[in-house]
């Protein structure tokens, strides 16, 4: 009879990992994981979700721990070092201790996290993306394009509620010159892991409706140099070098430009001086316009002046030449109409005379030809005569001869003769009219009509 197998609880075995791991686990390891979710609860405790990604998927996963005190030594830390608190979706160098609990589970107890490797390991990432760009070039790909006159049309892309995007439209919007903007937004994340995927994706919006938009611009509130790490991202810095359109940054207040900021067309520290710098496009439009139209005003008033008094020196010279034309031309005109009036006596006499003997000309010649016409017009009508029955008597003949062929054309005729007319949809069959197998036909005889199926076809040649 074998022996019963020694049973433990449920406590002794979880009770036993735990002594376990303590004893193997005796000291304090520094791991670097990626922190998903903080997970911080009312009480100040954190509980963060801790991951490993490669290629973009999760490899490893465990839960952490950070007590409350713990919590505010490191957050005033990374205040001190990266200039904002602790966030999540940041890879992090942290100090733990492996925990077990019979209740809880496994966990890592954090007790510290250095943030200056956080700010190495955006470095790493910047240099990177920096020499990838240059191998490719591209850094001054998108500075290359021309700047619009007037940038008039802007396509942002912001977080619907952020603090800058309503800096930014504050300033180009409430302009004391009335300058006039026109402004579509294009929401998306502007940190975390998300915000490369949604930025690139707002781009490539854009890019389908780039002929309304003159210029991009990509604004977000102030932030330390961990929230600014997507911006090193590769793919969102080729993104914006290599954009059709110019694409300004105004992305908060960091001491180090990010390479995204490196390859725009322009950036600004804040929103509010990307705002400026477009107010002052506008301005440097403006200025010369206005100067150049207080120019044309000045000079055309000058021209007007020395073209006035021009006038009025030419009006006066040619009102004296005028006059004394005038005067000249009169007493050649009085002389020539003297000389016309004695001439035109001696004219009227001679013309009368010619006239009369013209005019008894044209009347002897009149009759003579009247008579000529008279004869004339006798013979042709004798002829006319003559010919008009020989002609009316050949045209009968020959309308005879034809109305008797005509009859003998008619088509009843013909079937009289033993023909017939075969017909589909009333027209004769033909290259144009032509049937097929089963279509119904119509013949017509001299006395009847027969209707008929075609049961098959063949060629004249066949």
């Amino acid at each position: 009879m074998s022996e019963s197998p020694q049973i433990f609880t449920l406590q002794q075995v979880v009770s036993s990992i735990r002594k376990t791991i303590e004893e193997r686990y005796n000291r304090t390891y520094w791991v670097k994981a990626e922190m998903h979710k903080l997970g911080r609860t009312r009480a100040g405790h954190c509980y963060p979700e801790l991951v490993q990604k490669e290629e973009g998927k999760i490899v490893a996963e465990m839960r952490g721990t950070i007590w409350k005190h713990s919590f505010e030594r490191i957050n005033q830390r990374f205040m001190q070092v990266v200039k904002e608190p602790l966030k999540e979706d940041t890879t992090l160098l942290m100090n733990v201790k492996v925990s077990f609990h019979e209740i809880y589970g496994m966990s890592l107890q954090i007790s510290d996290i250095d943030p200056n490797y956080s700010l190495g390991e955006l470095q790493r990432e910047r240099a990177e993306t920096l020499k990838k760009l240059q191998k490719n070039g591209l850094i001054d790909a998108n500075q290359g394009i021309d700047f619009p006159l007037l940038p008039k049309r802007v396509a942002v892309i912001s977080a619907d509620s952020s603090k800058g995007l309503s800096d930014f439209m504050k300033v180009i919007n409430e302009n004391s010159w009335g300058y006039r903007f026109f402004t579509l937004l294009f929401t998306a994340s502007l940190q975390g892991d998300q915000a490369e995927h949604s930025i690139i994706a707002q781009l490539n919006k854009i890019k389908k409706v780039q002929s309304h938009f003159d210029i991009v611009a990509i604004v977000r509130g102030g932030g330390g140099e961990v929230g600014m790490s997507c911006y090193n991202n590769y793919n969102l810095c080729k993104a914006i070098a290599t954009f059709p359109l110019p694409v300004l940054t105004g992305i908060g207040h960091s001491t180090n430009l990010t390479v995204a900021e490196m390859v725009s067309y322009r950036n600004a520290i804040t929103p509010t001086e990307l705002g400026d710098f477009l107010i002052q496009a506008f301005h440097n439009f403006s200025l010369p316009l206005k100067d150049a139209a207080k120019t044309i005003k000045v000079q055309s008033i000058q021209a007007v002046e020395v073209n006035k008094l021009q006038l009025g020196r030419t009006s006066s010279s040619f009102s004296a030449a005028v006059r004394g034309a005038l005067g000249q031309e009169k007493l050649i005109l009085n002389g020539a109409k003297n000389e016309i009036k004695a001439g035109a006596k001696e004219r009227i006499v001679f013309f009368k005379e010619r006239i009369s003997q013209v005019e008894r000309s044209m009347v002897s010649q009149g009759k003579m030809s009247l008579q000529l016409q008279h004869a004339q017009l006798r013979r042709i009508t004798e002829q006319l005569s003559l010919h008009t029955k020989s002609s009316l008597l050949k045209n009968k003949n020959t309308f005879e001869h034809a109305v008797q062929s005509i009859r003998l054309m008619n088509p009843i005729n013909v079937l009289k003769r033993g023909f017939s007319i075969t017909t589909f949809n009333g027209k004769t069959i033909g290259e144009s009219n032509n049937v097929k197998n089963g279509d119904v036909v119509s013949t017509r005889t001299a006395k009847f009509t027969i209707e008929s199926e075609v049961i098959t076809t063949k060629k004249a040649d066949e």
